[in-house]
């Protein structure tokens, strides 16, 4: 897939402002700091479209950019350990479960889990979302630059152990390797 026109549409941080043109939605989710801005920037082909910073809780809103003027990117603000206060965690969580129960127009999550880390709670929960809702989902293990091919390998299989999924849901990238874009690409291929 070509990526040849993005346009950051908005931040939303509640429900009245989301997009109201039912395109349809491909959600990332994932722990603070996993890469999630780092995968749009790499995927998309752009510089500084979503913001990077090596402080977690970067993105507080729930970003929509849309791609070939065909479908939604939403990038939900990441969970985990970002050092925010315990009420701007709720008010992040609260936007999230929002979002995703409310979404008509959600097609596919793209969930996110560094390569070394083990999945926490936060993401059981998501993966179960996902699996409840029956909404197709792909694990995206992010920093596979930090590993090498058979501990990459390994990260793959014991992702599909824990959470019970074949491996054709579960991409490797590198954003600096550039590793897994074109899987990502042939995803939003989809949905275009």
């Amino acid at each position: 897939m070509k990526i040849k026109i993005v346009e950051f549409v908005r931040s939303a941080f509640n429900e009245e402002q989301y997009p109201k043109d039912n395109l349809p939605q491909i959600v990332i989710v994932g722990r603070s700091n996993v890469g999630k801005s780092t995968l749009i920037n790499t995927v998309l082909n752009r510089k500084n479209l979503a913001k990077t910073s090596s402080r977690p809780g970067k993105t507080r809103g729930i970003n929509f950019y849309l791609i070939n003027n065909k479908f939604y990117l939403v990038d939900l603000p990441g969970y985990g350990y970002a050092k925010v206060s315990k009420e701007m965690k709720k008010q992040w969580a609260h936007n999230i479960e929002i979002f995703l129960n409310t979404s008509k127009n959600l097609r596919h999550g793209l969930f996110l889990i560094d390569i070394r880390r083990n999945p926490t709670e936060d993401d059981f929960l998501m993966i179960n979302w996902f699996k409840h809702k029956n909404l197709p989902f792909t694990v995206v293990l992010t920093k596979a630059d930090k590993v090498n091919k058979s501990e990459a390998q390994k990260a793959v299989e014991d992702i599909c152990k824990i959470f019970n999924i074949k491996q054709e849901k579960v991409i490797t990238f590198s954003a600096l390797e550039k590793i897994g874009v074109s899987q990502v690409l042939s995803i939003f291929e989809m949905y275009a």
